[in-house]
């Protein structure tokens, strides 16, 4: 969590900025490395060791390169709703061959493992979890940046990413809410109270403001509505809270 990982920096006699730690994730040894380079070699040593070398040895995996071709995919493709099926017909698609339930099988492998994570859609019209289409994301971030060329860091993807981190952390139970067709980032539920919980890296832009925003359309207020962005202007309406990621880094509840 970025808090743990702000703290740790510190320790080191370091800044650990919210920039950073959307890019570079939370490994604590990421932190220690002195510069870029440094910190993309170990995660990629990391990533070389623990996804690759331990998972092909320990499930006996014999096609390695499709597995990693499709581990690869799916890091970089944090934050996107996936099926086992349209994991398959994509890799059909760049003529690779890979059955539906092998797809369910590696997932299976990447989830047992704590490298990614999977959500539900939470349906609003049947109230019902649907395990169909999932959404995936990356245990730690910085598993799609050492995966992107140059400087161009998934900002967006990962900063939904690291949010919900932070509510599993919290204690929610949280899926992907469906919302007659419009998706809810998330919807969040814990002691019995539910939130809904919109996920944007700005919306200081008119088209992103009413992207963003639209999602809510047509939910009472029962479940309090949070935008979360990196802006530093109040976006908050009079049924919409709006948290600047800084701060939401810093709650222990919604």
């Amino acid at each position: 969590m970025y808090r743990e990982a702000s703290e740790y920096a510190t320790q080191l006699g370091k800044k650990y900025s919210v920039a950073d730690y959307l890019v570079w994730g939370g490994f604590p040894a990421a932190i220690e490395q002195s510069d870029i380079e440094n910190k993309k070699r170990y995660l990629s040593d990391l990533n070389d060791t623990i996804i690759y070398n331990d998972l092909e040895n320990r499930y006996k995996i014999r096609k390695t390169d499709v597995f990693e071709k499709m581990v690869d995919y799916l890091l970089v493709s944090n934050a996107r709703l996936f099926s086992a099926q349209s994991i398959s017909d994509y890799f059909k698609g760049q003529n690779v061959k890979i059955s539906t339930p092998t797809v369910i099988k590696y997932l299976g492998y990447l989830k047992e493992a704590y490298v990614i994570h999977t959500l539900p859609q939470f349906s609003v019209k049947t109230r019902t979890k649907m395990s169909y289409y999932m959404k995936l994301y990356d245990e730690d971030v910085s598993l799609n940046s050492i995966r992107c060329s140059g400087s161009r860091f998934d900002l967006t993807h990962n900063m939904e990413n690291v949010v919900l981190n932070e509510l599993l952390f919290m204690g929610y139970e949280v899926a992907v809410y469906n919302n007659n067709g419009r998706e809810v980032d998330f919807r969040a539920e814990k002691a019995g109270k539910i939130y809904l919980v919109q996920v944007a890296y700005s919306v200081a832009e008119d088209k992103a403001y009413e992207r963003e925003f639209s999602a809510f359309a047509g939910i009472d207020n029962s479940m309090k509505k949070i935008l979360i962005t990196n802006d530093e202007i109040d976006f908050s309406t009079s049924t919409v809270s709006h948290y600047r990621l800084s701060d939401f880094f810093t709650m222990d509840e919604l």
